[in-house]
């Protein structure tokens, strides 16, 4: 059995629509949608309404750790530029949703990203995509577990749920094979970005789940460009897949 995994696609519909090739399924965790490179700021749907100057402003405020100052910036562009920002935004999503899922290979099996707008998913998704959160699936014979989103953070990004309730979805899933999720286990080595140079928020109830089930493997994204992208965690071989718009290749899984 082979099945190729990707995470933090981040509109890399040109890559995804090869990511399936010579597997049996492919697994999705997450991060759709590009809302600004952080890489090319020409790149995203804030490039694409405010132009790639005041992307490169409104990332540089980021990166420094001002937020505040960010958010005074985003409010002044719309204020400017007039309308609803949530029907401007809507657009630009569906948009690049609908280029996603068209590509996305089937069989998939997806769970959401913080960046990701989940109300959304079923509008694009096509026959052969299953959607998965908090819920188990089989998969030539092991049981694979999803947990979609991320934690609280200062970036307030579309899908992050507090402690409890991703705690919540991590023991809804029991015992399983091979445990997927966007956000990595909490493990200091798996959460720093080494380009960033900050660490990302980790799960505390992943990292539990790990150390009391011992699953084969827990598969997680996020991170883009990790101190580690590989730890073990007494069985169970704990792998970051890749950042797949950076990459362009899957990480690939086989029985």
């Amino acid at each position: 059995m082979r099945i190729n995994v990707v995470s933090d696609v981040h509109g890399r519909a040109d890559a995804l629509a090869r990511a399936g090739e010579g597997a049996d399924a492919l697994i999705c965790l997450g991060d759709l949608l590009l809302f600004v490179d952080y890489a090319d700021h020409s790149q995203g749907i804030f490039p694409d309404l405010f132009g790639a100057a005041r992307a490169s402003e409104y990332v540089g405020l980021r990166t420094a750790g001002q937020f505040d100052e960010a958010r005074a910036l985003s409010a002044a562009l719309w204020a400017e530029r007039g309308g609803d920002p949530r029907e401007h935004i809507e657009t630009a999503v569906r948009a690049q949703y609908a280029e996603i899922f068209a590509a996305m290979p089937t069989p998939a099996y997806l769970t959401y990203g913080n960046v990701d707008l989940p109300g959304l998913w079923t509008e694009y998704a096509r026959p052969g995509h299953q959607i998965l959160d908090g819920q188990t699936v089989e998969i030539g014979g092991l049981t694979f577990g999803f947990v979609g989103g991320g934690l609280r953070t200062t970036y307030r990004t579309p899908y992050e749920i507090d402690d409890e309730e991703y705690a919540r979805k991590v023991d809804a899933l029991g015992h399983v094979d091979v445990l997927c999720s966007h956000i990595p286990p909490a493990v200091p080595e798996l959460l720093y970005d080494t380009v960033a140079r900050r660490f990302e928020r980790g799960s505390e109830a992943t990292l539990a789940a790990i150390r009391r089930i011992q699953p084969r493997f827990a598969l997680f994204g996020h991170v883009h460009q990790p101190l580690a992208r590989r730890t073990r965690i007494g069985r169970t071989e704990c792998v970051n897949v890749g950042h797949f718009r950076g990459r362009g290749t899957p990480f690939t899984l086989e029985w």
